[in-house]
């Protein structure tokens, strides 16, 4: 259950740095980035999460080594926050080093804006890439319970460090990776390139020679070098792995202006998308395996066909459509799944398909499509 409030603390702190930012800020909010940056890896990412967990635990139980074993809690503890974030960095710095591997952390490096939804965008793939660099914990017999803890601890950190409210944050700026810091991970300038790999502590950084401080005078230019602006969920988590293995001429279709739902549905399609990923988490250990297949299909449908809609597409609304008005009836009556909650969020996204299609269809007929 906790994790549940993580997640929906998550969500709205999202919230309310983006009212902060248009309201006080005036700055404009590009909805759909954010759209994509909350279901980017969303539920696909969340179950090889999940995935990573089995396979530490099955390493420490099977393989790890009697290190600890004399060890306190609190010893364990205090060595594995240390550790977790001196693998992070390595796993960080090398997923920018060789190609395979930053075909699957460009995604989160593409968001051209910087806020505390880039810090949820991620790759699919993100889990299965990130366990190879932990996997000594685990052998030196780590509990996975204290890897889960300090994990998700580190996370935290690195979520906030995301924001774009926070300028310096005085002597913490010697100790630990802050939002400016962050910052210049994420530019594209020379100045910043491939530097601050750090997940919680600078320490590495300033040990490996990586460190940069942010400068006032080279404001941080965000993004990906030749990136071409993408809602589409498939494209952006696969695109690079096909470049990389020399598909070059398979590339994103031109975006023909099909059609262009309007902006609040798009909006409030994915935030209710979010909110059943939330809800997948909170079932998660009480449902049978066919329960979750179900909803979680039901979920990772229903963000393709979010990036569809946001990429103007036909098809897009149609799936949209056909999830939330079809298979999603049909998931409820198969599975006798009444719950209040659960009814709640699928009852407002068939709605939202609904007047989706209304929207499309009016559109095709005044021009004639």
């Amino acid at each position: 259950m906790s994790l549940v409030f993580a997640h929906g603390l998550l969500l709205l702190m999202v919230l309310i740095e983006l009212l902060i930012v248009h309201f006080q800020n005036k700055e404009k909010i590009l909805w759909k980035e954010v759209i994509f940056n909350l279901n980017s890896g969303h539920i696909f990412l969340w179950i090889l999460r999940g995935v990573e967990i089995s396979a530490f635990y099955f390493v420490s139980e099977n393989w790890g080594l009697p290190i600890l074993s004399e060890w306190s809690y609190a010893m364990i503890w205090v060595f594995t926050f240390f550790t977790w974030d001196f693998c992070f960095y390595w796993l960080h710095r090398l997923h920018h080093k060789f190609k395979l591997l930053w075909a699957v952390h460009v995604i989160h490096h593409e968001g051209e804006h910087f806020n505390l939804s880039l810090g949820i965008r991620n790759s699919w793939y993100s889990s299965l890439t990130s366990f190879p660099f932990f996997i000594g914990l685990a052998m030196m017999g780590v509990p996975v319970e204290i890897f889960i803890a300090t994990s998700s601890i580190h996370y935290i950190v690195q979520f906030y460090n995301h924001n774009s409210i926070v300028n310096k944050s005085g002597w913490l700026e010697k100790i630990m990776i802050t939002p400016s810091h962050h910052r210049v991970h994420h530019g594209k300038n020379t100045e910043y390139l491939d530097r601050n790999f750090g997940g919680t502590l600078v320490i590495w950084d300033k040990l490996f020679n990586t460190y940069q401080v942010e400068l006032e005078e080279v404001p941080v230019e965000y993004g990906v070098k030749d990136y071409v602006t993408n809602y589409d969920v498939i494209w952006a988590n696969n695109l690079p792995f096909l470049k990389l293995l020399g598909f070059t001429k398979i590339l994103k279709p031109k975006k023909l202006s099909y059609i262009s739902i309007p902006k609040y549905l798009i909006v409030t399609g994915g935030i209710l998308l979010f909110g059943l990923y939330i809800y997948f988490i909170s079932i998660e250990s009480n449902w049978t395996i066919n329960e979750k297949l179900g909803l979680f299909t039901l979920t990772f449908l229903g963000t393709i066909a979010n990036g569809g809609v946001s990429e103007k597409r036909k098809w897009g609304v149609y799936l949209w459509l056909f999830n939330f008005l079809f298979f999603s009836p049909v998931f409820i009556y198969s599975f006798k799944m009444y719950e209040p909650i659960l009814m709640s969020i699928l009852v407002l996204l068939a709605i939202n398909s609904v007047i989706s299609f209304v929207k499309m269809g009016r559109q095709m007929k005044s021009n004639n499509l």
